[in-house]
């Protein structure tokens, strides 16, 4: 499997940077609260100075949806969304370790992080626009079309993975119970995204490996190199 942005999602967003990560052997039966509580309270720190619309993060990706024809306070990218639940419920949803962990160093770096099954991806995944007849599946079982031009997370079978840039994740590919096999993907545009993506990266990498013991691989992906080849076995 190849992961990539497409050549026109490069074009129309230059400075886009996002790190990569591949592990195996994921279980749910692992404790990650005492790391949630870590990284939610840095979240909960940035927060004390303003809401979440504020942060140079969250303002990139406003722009980035405003550029695509989204209204921004309709449909907020993952990490303004986790932001904002964290910021008026106090807490972020509990749905599989990984995935919460993800979401809490998500909310600590203010950057979109998405966590997939491998096995649920057939072929390559590419983040593109879409053509508008591919498949996506919600979480409730739902099948959807993403809109023409809508950036979408597509595979080589034209399924649909994530629909307007990982704001909402197919419920086809989410990690579950029996899933061991990941694909972790996170993404910045802001102007220091790449020194942060690559610090979420390295975080990533530590917790995964911490928890899970996982065989990890990983790759920091800017315009001068676009794509990762997920290995096959790793």
């Amino acid at each position: 499997m190849r992961f990539q942005h497409s050549a026109p999602v490069r074009a129309a967003f230059p400075d886009l940077v996002a790190g990569v990560v591949v592990a195996t052997g994921i279980s749910p039966d692992v404790s990650v609260g005492a790391r949630i509580d870590e990284f939610t309270g840095r979240a909960r720190a940035r927060l004390a100075g303003g809401t979440e619309a504020g942060l140079p993060e969250t303002q990139a990706w406003r722009r980035a949806f405003a550029a695509l024809g989204l209204k921004p306070t309709q449909y907020r990218c993952a990490s303004e969304a986790l932001l904002r639940r964290l910021r008026i419920d106090g807490d972020l949803p509990r749905l599989h370790p990984l995935v919460d962990l993800c979401n809490a160093i998500s909310v600590a770096y203010a950057v979109p992080v998405a966590v997939l099954d491998t096995d649920r991806i057939s072929g390559d995944l590419t983040v593109r626009h879409a053509h508008g007849d591919e498949e996506y599946v919600t979480f409730g079982g739902g099948v959807e079309r993403p809109e023409p031009g809508e950036v979408i997370f597509a595979d080589a079978d034209g399924r649909a993975h994530a629909r307007r840039w990982t704001n909402r994740q197919s419920g086809w590919s989410a990690v579950h119970a029996e899933t061991s096999r990941v694909l972790i993907v996170a993404e910045g545009l802001h102007d220091t995204a790449a020194a942060d993506v690559a610090g979420l990266l390295d975080t990533l990498r530590a917790e995964v490996a911490a928890h899970w013991s996982a065989p990890v691989a990983h790759a920091l992906l800017t315009g001068a190199a676009p794509a990762f080849d997920v290995p096959s076995r790793v």
